[in-house]
């Protein structure tokens, strides 16, 4: 448990409690008032920097991998993930239970490459079992693609199950790990991943402007001439980096500064299992609060991620969430709203620089805010338990 509070945003912005963007500490935003040249010696002494600490954080598989980092968002990494490293002949599993498995699918069918989507819904996770029946009974499949956390219900998904039915049946795994790298355990080593990837502005609290790629090195050296896009070719960027130490295109480098700033404070806070064990902490205070209010969670307690968490909307007549959102963000905080497509509901994250304190407000402010809207119960509509009901099965 944390005793002292982190400090509240310097500039007094909001809180956001989003999967990122997030709030950043006033030492990341400072490293971006220097201006950098992309093809100086000291850039590329950053980035070199850089790609060798992100392997840093994930253990003995270090040699056997290295890093690539991408300009863009995450769905750049990605894109350019699915379209370097599936050959295109391949097929690729597609585990999905919210938005972004379904945007990997989308992803695949601009690439033209085969895809078989197991669409598990708004949340329900993908387990083992499916994933080595489906395997079983399509050859054709190559690649199997996993989320490690699905930002949309706040799920996290069962990785090891799905790595060990993947590589019993011989297959390669692809991970998205974009909301939980730098705060959960992934160890590419035992779950056999080909590749994975992440982003600079999620658990590791860095800036948006870049993602990253982690990926066995046999695999990049093998990519090459697999992928469908200049500007998102792994292999290439990886090639460019090795001979020259440079990006190919303009990089952000204000970004990647602010971005070793944050994994300076990453390591000083005392690297993943610290930053997972804030966010836990995070979460779990939040959560506990919300539900004493009568707020209830989609998820059961056994898949709540520590990074964000879906919450149904209240039955009371009064709630509605464009006033629930605007009430919290004059009391500083900013919400999600949900994604599901059954029932309304709203999603708070619990990654960035923030602690239980906040946390406390947070609960603080949604009671405040119910007062506000004279709502007087929180409870969820009848349908919305019942929805959850199926995860429980």
């Amino acid at each position: 448990m944390s005793t002292t509070p982190l400090p509240a945003p310097e500039l007094g912005e909001p809180y956001l409690l989003t999967p990122g963007p997030l709030t950043t500490a006033y030492a990341v935003k400072q490293e971006m008032l220097k201006d950098w040249g992309s093809w100086d010696d000291d850039f590329r002494s950053m980035t070199r920097t850089m790609r060798t600490r992100l392997l840093g954080l994930i253990g003995d598989g270090a040699p056997e991998y290295d890093c690539v980092p991408i300009q863009g968002s995450g769905s750049y990494c990605v894109e350019a993930m699915l379209g370097s490293f599936v050959p295109r002949d391949g097929k690729v599993l597609v585990l999905a239970n919210g938005a972004y498995g379904l945007r990997a699918a989308q992803t695949l069918g601009y690439l033209g490459r085969a895809c078989h989507l197991l669409d598990k819904g708004d949340y329900l996770p993908p387990r083992g079992d499916e994933v080595a029946t489906i395997l079983a009974n399509d050859p054709a499949i190559t690649h199997v693609l996993a989320i490690h956390c699905e930002t949309s219900s706040g799920i996290l998904n069962p990785v090891e199950e799905i790595a060990a039915a993947t590589q019993a049946a011989g297959r390669k795994l692809l991970i998205d790990s974009m909301s939980a790298f730098g705060a959960l355990p992934l160890d590419p080593i035992k779950l056999n991943c080909a590749a994975f990837v992440s982003s600079a502005n999620k658990c590791i609290e860095g800036v948006p402007g870049f993602g990253f790629v982690i990926a066995r090195k046999d695999e990049i050296e093998a990519s090459k001439g697999n992928s469908h896009s200049l500007s998102l070719d792994v292999h290439a960027q990886w090639f460019t980096m090795e001979k020259t130490g440079q990006w190919r295109f303009t990089p952000p480098t204000h970004v990647v500064a602010a971005f070793l700033k944050a994994l300076d404070l990453h390591e000083v806070e005392g690297g993943v299992p610290a930053r997972g064990a804030r966010y836990t902490r995070n979460r779990d205070v939040m959560v506990q609060g919300m539900r004493d209010l009568g707020f209830e969670t989609l998820l059961a307690d056994r898949w709540l991620s520590p990074i964000i968490v879906t919450f149904f909307c209240p039955a009371d007549p009064n709630f509605t969430f464009k006033a629930f959102y605007d009430a919290m963000k004059q009391r500083g905080f900013i919400i999600y709203p949900g994604k599901l497509t059954v029932v309304d509901s709203f999603r708070i994250g619990v990654i960035g620089q923030m602690d239980e304190h906040v946390m406390r407000r947070v609960v603080d402010a949604a009671r405040d805010a119910l007062a506000d809207m004279n709502v007087s119960s929180a409870a969820p509509p009848a349908a919305a338990l019942e929805e959850r009901k199926k995860l429980a099965a």
